[in-house]
């Protein structure tokens, strides 16, 4: 199927008014229930604007009260096939409006940017989908196959109140659902001579926010002490943060460095891919966090009062594992750390698919019929989505919400990070693209 006219172009004329309005709607996610807004009033508005337009949607607070989500399927041609999930989170993390050179909850247009906290992560891909969804509804188009479309609560604090609760609880909402896309893929970056590559997610390492608890014997500052919590923590702490894990490099890492190759030029050897990876500029951070499992410690946390020795302290660290090296981490980890500290976490596994398939064809036949000559390329996201609660399904995720990105964009830094902004073209490329991929999945 093709793309039909004059609902497309109002599509793309309403993408950015979308994406500003929602990013209007605080929906600051502290991870702590006393100071999180909720996500209630944006699912609301986003259960308006699909009504509006004639679908039946289905609100759920997950767990809590004012953790809104949202979820409505469009029916497609063929029942038969699989139905595909088009999810985005509606929460954001927090934001300091005094770094910001705009409010961050203020949604201004401007210089051709839509700018604010969750404009690339993720209210952007939020605003894209519901201006495709409302398409389809207002022109009566039916895709080949039913299309879910789900907005969902707690993303940014793991999906606990959120797409984890609903695969738990609710999981009737995606009945039939064989394939998933979100967010953090089908964006493009520069590589050489205005060769674009568009990158799209198959794989992303898995979280475990690690507790370290170690014990002591507590008593008087004055005194001297050889059994000092808040000492053999810190021992513990510097230990893990200057360990390196061993470099493993993942399928879908290994093609997209192929992809590059055969782009650029740019070789990568074995002996050497670290420093490969240094020269692919803003875009090496990202990758090189996909080379190694990585703990980096985040908190510490010990003690009441100046003069007393604490008989606890404890201590928070990120992990980010690759798949397939859980176990090997765990044990890798206890060797480390030894014995005398506790250790006890929260965690989401890790996800990886395959580059093939249907599906993968009709993502690079959107992408290049909006873009000709560009690539698309797998690659590994070293963060996490909602894909790891939907894989426990048997859902098949990709990240793939497009945007075509300036050159000297660093797309990356943008995430949780001050002046959070996206393109207003790159919005409405993104909905042209979206469209054409659902007509054609």
């Amino acid at each position: 199927m093709t793309n039909t006219g004059g609902g497309l172009e109002l599509a793309q004329d309403e993408v950015v008014t979308l994406a500003s309005e929602l990013i209007r709607i605080d929906t600051t996610n502290t991870g702590d229930p006393d100071t999180l807004v909720g996500e209630r009033k944006a699912a609301e508005w986003v259960a308006e604007k699909l009504a509006e337009v004639g679908y039946e949607t289905t609100y759920v607070e997950s767990g809590a009260k004012g953790r809104g989500n949202v979820v409505a399927r469009l029916a497609g041609a063929d029942p038969s096939r699989g139905a595909l999930l088009v999810h985005g989170h509606l929460d954001v993390v927090p934001a300091d409006a005094s770094e910001w050179s705009v409010h961050p909850f203020s949604g201004a247009v401007q210089d051709g940017y839509v700018w604010g906290r969750g404009a690339v992560d993720m209210k952007d891909m939020v605003a894209m989908s519901l201006a495709v969804a409302r398409r389809f509804k207002r022109d009566g188009i039916v895709p080949p196959r039913d299309i879910v479309f789900a907005f969902l609560a707690d993303e940014e604090a793991g999906g606990l109140y959120g797409a984890q609760w609903l695969v738990e609880h609710r999981p009737e909402l995606f009945e039939g659902v064989t394939e998933a896309i979100s967010e953090v893929g089908g964006f493009s970056i520069t590589l050489k001579d205005d060769v674009r590559a568009y990158l799209v997610e198959t794989a992303e390492k898995g979280i475990r926010w690690l507790k370290l608890r170690v014990r002591g014997t507590a008593g008087h500052g004055s005194m001297i002490h050889h059994d000092n919590a808040v000492a053999k923590l810190a021992a513990a702490v510097t230990k893990l943060g200057q360990h390196r894990f061993p470099l493993v490099i993942s399928p879908s890492v290994r093609e997209f460095l192929d992809g590059v190759t055969e782009i650029t030029g740019i070789d990568f050897p074995e002996d050497d891919i670290e420093g490969a990876v240094g020269k692919l500029g803003a875009l090496s951070r990202m990758i090189g966090a996909t080379l190694r499992d990585t703990a980096n410690p985040t908190m510490l946390t010990a003690g009441y009062k100046a003069n007393v020795i604490p008989s606890v302290a404890e201590a928070t660290v990120d992990c980010r594992i690759l798949p397939g090296r859980e176990e090997a981490f765990d044990a890798e980890l206890a060797e480390l750390l030894g014995p005398d500290v506790e250790r006890e976490w929260i965690g989401l596994p890790p996800v990886e698919t395959t580059f093939d398939g249907a599906l993968v064809d009709a993502m690079v036949g959107s992408i290049s019929a909006e873009d000709p000559g560009a690539k698309v390329l797998p690659y590994m996201l070293s963060g996490g989505t909602d894909a790891k609660s939907f894989q426990r399904l048997g859902i098949r995720n990709f990240g793939f919400a497009p945007l075509k990105l300036p050159a000297d964009l660093d797309f990356s830094g943008l995430f949780h990070g001050v002046d959070e902004r996206v393109p207003v073209d790159a919005l409405k490329f993104g909905v042209r693209v979206l469209d054409r991929f659902l007509l054609n999945s």
